[in-house]
C-alpha cells in the first residue's frame, strides 16, 4: 500500500517509540479478579464454512504453507478448559505500590506468574499497551500537526473508504508494535487488503514477516484489530479509539497445499484455508482504547472485563475499573436513527416503541450516538441500554466487520453480563468467510438485547431469517 513520505517518517518515529518505550509495574491491589486457569480455544466444533472462488489470494496460501509444519505441532494444545474467575487477595500480594495502583502491565504479569495467560500473550498485551500509547499522542497532537496528520491520505482502503493520514499511521504503528514480538502467526487490519512485506533491518535476513490475512511462519496467536475506529470523526476532535482481539492459531495440518501454488488453489483447498478463520467465541482476548478527555483502555481474557486510564505522568495504564459490569437494563440507545427507515421492520418497531415508553420498561428512552463505536459502546457499557448498528436495504449484512469490530466488542459486551445479537442470532456464534466480511450488530444490557430480539423473533419476514440463517451457516460470500 503506498504511503506519503510525510506519513513514512511520522509512522517510522512512532514506531521506534513501540519499541524503545519502557513499562512500570506493580503488585495487583485490592479488589482485583483474577482467572485461575489458562483458556485455550471453545470446545465447540470446528466449522468448514464455504469460501467464495479467489476469497484467498495466491500469495497469503504461499506464506501460509510455510506454517502448516509448526501448526501441526501445536494442535494437541487445542482442548479448552473451563473459566474460573477468583479474588486476589491484596494480604497475597507483596510491595503494593500505594502511590500508583494497579497497573496493565503489572496486571498482565500477575496473570502470567499465576499461569492464567502464557509468555506469549504477555507480549503481545504489552505491544498492545505501547502501541497505545503512541496513538493516544498522535491522536492528542494532531491538531498542531495538521499537514502531517490531519486530512485524507488520498487512498481507498480495502473497504472502498477514503483513508485519513491518521488511519495509514496508527496502521502502522499497531502493525509494527505487534510484529516485533515475534508471538504472532498472523495480523489482520481493517487497513489491510494483502500481504505486507516484513520491516527489513540491516539485510534481508532480518526480515519480519507479517500478514493482513490468514497466516505467517511463526507464532501461535492471530491479533485482529481497528488501529482507528471512528476516524471520520477525528479532524473535529471527537473521541476515537482502537478495537483489537486476539485468538490462539487453530491447527492447520489438514490443509493440504501445493509446493507450486502459481497455479493457485482448488476451491477444497481454498475453503479449507478460510475454514482457519474462526468466530468470535474463540477469542482468547479483547479490548478497545478510547482516546477521549482520558485514554481509557478495557481489556477481557475471557474472566470478566477491567478498565485502565492512562497516567501520563508515569506513562503506565492504571486500574480505574477492577470490575466492569454492565446494568440489566438501561434507558438509552445508541444509533443513526436518521437511517431508521431503512432498517427491517422489527428494528423499526423496537426503536419507536422505546423511544415512546411502550417498550417493557414503560419508560421512553433518551438518544445518545456519537457516531464512533468505541465512545458510543464506552458508555452504554457503564451506563446501561443499547448501541445498534443493524442491517439496513443496502447494507443488508450490516456495515461493521465482524473480525475486528463486531466479534470484539460482543466479546467484551458478553464478559461485562451483556449479550450481542445480529437480530436472530448471537454474533459470536458467526463464523467468519473472510477477513472483511460484515455484519449488524445489536449489542447492550441484557433486558435491552433481549426485548429487541423479541421483535425479531415475531416478525414474520421469512428473507429477515433467512439471512441470519446463512450466515450462521457460513454461506455469507464477498
Amino acid at each position: 500500500m503506498p504511503r506519503s513520505h510525510g506519513s513514512k517518517a511520522v509512522a517510522a518515529a512512532a514506531a521506534g517509540a513501540v519499541v524503545t518505550g519502557g513499562a512500570m509495574a506493580f503488585t495487583a491491589g485490592p479488589g482485583v479478579a483474577v482467572p485461575n486457569k489458562v483458556h485455550s480455544h471453545s470446545s465447540a466444533a470446528p466449522v468448514q464454512p464455504t469460501s467464495a472462488p479467489g476469497a484467498v489470494s495466491v500469495a497469503t496460501a504461499a506464506l501460509g504453507a510455510a506454517a502448516i509444519g509448526s501448526a501441526a505441532a501445536r494442535g494437541s494444545r487445542r482442548e479448552a478448559k473451563k473459566r474460573t474467575a477468583v479474588t486476589v487477595n491484596p494480604d497475597d500480594m507483596d510491595e503494593v505500590c500505594e502511590q500508583t495502583g494497579v497497573t496493565l502491565s503489572r496486571y498482565c504479569i500477575e496473570l502470567a506468574n499465576r499461569g492464567i495467560i502464557d509468555s506469549d500473550l504477555d507480549s503481545i498485551l504489552n505491544s498492545i499497551r505501547e502501541a497505545s500509547k503512541v496513538i493516544s499522542k498522535l491522536v492528542n497532537t494532531a491538531p498542531l500537526q495538521q499537514a502531517e496528520l490531519l486530512g485524507l491520505q488520498g487512498e481507498i482502503n480495502v473497504q472502498g473508504e477514503d483513508q485519513k493520514k491518521l488511519d495509514v499511521i496508527t496502521n502502522d504503528v499497531f502493525k509494527n508494535a505487534l510484529r516485533y514480538t515475534g508471538k504472532l502467526g498472523t495480523l489482520a487490519s481493517e487497513e489491510e487488503d494483502e500481504p505486507v512485506d516484513g520491516w527489513l533491518g540491516s539485510n534481508e535476513s532480518e526480515a519480519i514477516p507479517v500478514l493482513s490475512e490468514e497466516f505467517a511462519e511463526t507464532g501461535k496467536y492471530i491479533c485482529v484489530f481497528d488501529p482507528l475506529d471512528g476516524s471520520s470523526n477525528v479532524d473535529a476532535g471527537i473521541p476515537v479509539g482502537t478495537i483489537f482481539g486476539v485468538f490462539e492459531e487453530p491447527n492447520m495440518a489438514e490443509c493440504e497445499l501445493p509446493e507450486d501454488l502459481s497455479a493457485g488453489l482448488t476451491d477444497e483447498q481454498q475453503r479449507c484455508l478460510a475454514g482457519t478463520l474462526q468466530p468470535g467465541k474463540s477469542l482468547v482476548a479483547a479490548g478497545y482504547v478510547l482516546y477521549s478527555a482520558s485514554t481509557e483502555l478495557v481489556l477481557t481474557f475471557g474472566h470478566g472485563v477491567v478498565g485502565f486510564t492512562l497516567d501520563t505522568s508515569i506513562g503506565e495504564f492504571v486500574m480505574t475499573r477492577p470490575s466492569i459490569k454492565i446494568p440489566a437494563r438501561g434507558k438509552i440507545y445508541s444509533c443513526n436513527q436518521a437511517n431508521i427507515g431503512e432498517w427491517d421492520e422489527p428494528m423499526r418497531q423496537y426503536i419507536s416503541d422505546i423511544r415512546a415508553g411502550t417498550g417493557e420498561s414503560g419508560k421512553p428512552y433518551s438518544l445518545r450516538y456519537i457516531g464512533s463505536m468505541v465512545g458510543d459502546i464506552h458508555r452504554t457499557l457503564l451506563y446501561g441500554g443499547i448501541f445498534a448498528y443493524p442491517a439496513d436495504t443496502k447494507n443488508q449484512d450490516g456495515k461493521l466487520r465482524l473480525l475486528y469490530e463486531g466479534a470484539p466488542m460482543s466479546f467484551i459486551m458478553e464478559q461485562a453480563g451483556g449479550k450481542a445479537i445480529t437480530g436472530h442470532s448471537r454474533v459470536l456464534d458467526i463464523p467468519p468467510q473472510f477477513v472483511h466480511q460484515r455484519v449488524p450488530v445489536i449489542l447492550g444490557s441484557a433486558d435491552d438485547v433481549e426485548e429487541c430480539r423479541k421483535y425479531y423473533d415475531k416478525s414474520d419476514d421469512p428473507a429477515l431469517k433467512e439471512r441470519c440463517e446463512r450466515r450462521l451457516q457460513g454461506l455469507v460470500r464477498a
